[in-house]
Formats: structure tokens, sequence, C-alpha cells
């Protein structure tokens, strides 16, 4: 398990959770995107006012597609549940599977070959990531902090 933390505790904060049940596969991936893009047009990431929100919102939403992505490929059955929390300062993002297998960040295969680098996206993007146990399975997580200009909360 690959995990990044910040040193200092984080204050207690008033959180807001979505869920979204994900039953296999088929359509998982878009449905999840779709369901983060509205969390973030509720919390007010999107419409983004400038281009340094704009992105991190966007990167928000690849990280997203390559978790779910990586359920559907590697844990039997696909996702089970996509989880988004917001502090107001704080996303964290969850994937649930039912494979107890944690993910492992791998060399990038061949350059030329497609495939093999969603974690090392979510690894470059995130503020923090990893997995832990849940069940007979596990929940890939990831965190990344809002942009300075939008935090709300603090």
């Amino acid at each position: 398990m690959t995990v990044r933390y910040e040193d200092e505790p984080r204050p207690a904060r008033a959180q807001q959770v979505r869920r979204l049940a994900l039953y296999g596969s088929h359509g998982a991936v878009r449905r999840s995107r779709e369901f983060t893009r509205g969390a973030l047009t509720d919390w007010a990431w999107l419409p983004a006012p400038d281009e340094e929100r704009r992105a991190v919102a966007q990167d928000v939403l690849v990280m997203v597609s390559e978790l779910v992505t990586n359920a559907c490929l590697h844990a039997s059955g696909g996702p089970r549940e996509l989880r988004l929390g917001w502090d107001g300062v704080l996303l964290r993002v969850e994937v649930v599977d039912l494979s107890p297998v944690a993910p492992v960040l791998r060399r990038p295969a061949h350059p030329g070959r497609p495939g093999g680098y969603g974690l090392r996206v979510v690894d470059r993007l995130a503020r923090a990531w990893g997995s832990l146990p849940e069940g007979e399975g596990k929940a890939v997580w990831l965190e990344v902090l809002t942009p300075p200009a939008r935090r709300a909360w603090s």
C-alpha cells in the first residue's frame, strides 16, 4: 500500500458525505463521474471561477474514474460503492469493492502500451491515497485539498 501523510493532525470538522451504490462494472465509471460532478457542483467547486480551481475539479474527476476503473478491472463483481466526503477543506473519495487485495503502485509498463498508469496518476495528483480493509473487501481512498480560494468553514 502506498500512502502519503502530512505530519500535522487535522482538526475535526463537520463533514458532508455522499454515497453512490454501484452494482457491477457496466456504466460504473460514467455514473461515478456524473455523481462526483454533481457533488462538486453542490459544494461550489464547479463551475470554477478560475483555471486553477477548474484544474483541481477536473483532477478529482479523473482520479474518481481511475479508482472506479481499477475496481472494474481487478475486483470480482466490480465496484460496490463510491463515497465522497468533504469538510470544507479536504475532499475524501473512497471506492469500495469485494477484493481484499490492496492496490500496488507498479512501475510503468512499456511507454508505448496503454494501461497501467491509473494509480500513478492518483499518486501524483492526490494529497494522500491508500486502501483499508472493509468487510471482505477493501476501500481504496484518496484525499485532495480544496483549492485555496474556495475553502469554506475554515
